[in-house]
């Protein structure tokens, strides 16, 4: 098989980018559309929440969509689903409204994994298909970086509707160049269809539960953290809103690339559950750097904190799709996908409506960065269930 184009794995990463635009932009923005919109700080959280309980209720069923479909047909479903929501959060004038928009930015965030990870095992080469896909989930990353930057900026210019409005035209561009690139190179066909032993009818292996456990678990902390990141530079530690905005962004160039990096390690052979664990050790180690912060108003360890988030929780995704690859059939990469990012965006709804709750009813984060530790160490034991489930393979 030829190299696949570098126009193919902008399309992978465009892909990812969209989904996530309303959610980063709203957290990014939290304290501008707490007081333009007149929502509380728990609110803010459950906007998050609700997007993400609508793609873990949508997950399993377009995943294994996704190994049906043409390729062009769920990229309309990534592009269209958010493209909408960033409109009708432009609209918004109440909360009610915005829940709506995040209930649209469920799909998006649902098949957009199952989407890229069955371009990536039908028309990219094993040989390019390891690096690309710690390149390929950067791009949740990148969507954190520029709503982070972007959303801040536009909102103190244009307010809250203009900078959505802003990132609706992104998607716009971002769907015109996918349409164009999938057409070129005749991505276009479902990995499930149109391929001799494909595996489609092969049972998932038990592995499969246990990346979804894990997926949720560094799930549930990493959007607690996300979501609430900015709003607690604000409140708790008095930054500006640009400087809140810029420590989401922060986080997601450290992310982007720290998940290219485990994407690499996994292509080096490092074995998953060893990944695992220092993932998990990283990330208990955000959510104590965060309390440290908080406790003793110490600003430095905001930063230090962002950093550790973005190095450790963030790749959590790349190992989880990468051992995916490994141990499922071809056939039903979607549906496997499917089920992890189930598991990942259950974590996603719970931890910003966790903690926006501590938040609300204690007055500060401290009783929420606890918590996240604490489901940071759980995710290690569980790594160290599964190692102990797959001796010498994972």
């Amino acid at each position: 098989m030829n190299k696949a184009p570098l126009s193919l794995l902008v399309v992978l990463v465009t892909a990812m980018t969209a989904g996530p635009l309303l959610g980063y932009g709203v957290a990014a923005a939290g304290p501008a559309v707490i007081e333009q919109i007149g929502i509380t700080p728990g609110q803010l959280g459950s906007l998050a929440s609700v997007a993400f309980v609508t793609a873990a209720l949508t997950s399993s069923w377009l995943g294994r969509l996704a190994d049906r479909i043409s390729v062009r047909a769920q990229l309309v479903v990534v592009h269209l689903s958010s493209l909408a929501a960033l409109v009708l959060a432009a609209a918004a004038q109440n909360y009610w409204m915005l829940l709506v928009a995040s209930v649209l930015a469920g799909p998006p965030l649902a098949i957009c994994n199952p989407t890229t990870n069955g371009i990536l095992i039908r028309d990219v080469p094993p040989a390019q298909r390891s690096g690309w896909l710690g390149i390929k989930q950067s791009g949740v990353q990148v969507a954190q970086l520029f709503s982070g930057l972007f959303f801040p900026a536009m909102t103190l210019w244009l307010g809250w509707r203009g900078a959505a409005l802003g990132a609706a035209g992104v998607v716009v561009l971002f769907w015109i160049q996918s349409l164009v690139t999938v057409r070129a190179v005749g991505a276009t066909e479902p990995v499930g269809r149109g391929r001799r032993g494909s595996g489609a009818s092969e049972p998932l292996p038990g592995t499969v539960w246990f990346l979804a456990g894990f997926a949720l678990l560094t799930g549930f902390g990493m959007q607690a953290t996300n979501v609430y990141l900015p709003t607690f530079a604000v409140q708790s530690l008095g930054y500006p809103l640009m400087v809140g905005g810029l420590a989401a962004a922060v986080t997601g160039t450290v992310g982007v690339v720290f998940r290219v990096f485990w994407g690499r390690q996994m292509r080096a052979g490092r074995r998953a559950t060893t990944v695992f664990l220092i993932i998990s050790a990283g990330a208990v180690g955000s959510g104590l750097v965060l309390l440290a912060a908080d406790l003793w108003a110490v600003h430095v360890l905001l930063w230090f904190g962002a950093v550790l988030l973005g190095a450790c929780t963030l790749g959590a995704n790349v190992v989880v799709n990468a051992t995916i690859m490994q141990v499922v059939a071809k056939g039903s990469v979607g549906t496997a996908t499917g089920i992890t990012s189930m598991g990942m965006y259950i974590g996603f709804a719970s931890g910003p409506m966790a903690m926006g709750v501590l938040r609300d009813a204690t007055g500060d984060f401290r009783a929420g960065w606890i918590m996240v530790a604490a489901v940071y160490a759980i995710g290690g034991l569980l790594a160290l269930a599964l190692r102990r489930r797959e001796p010498g393979e994972l």
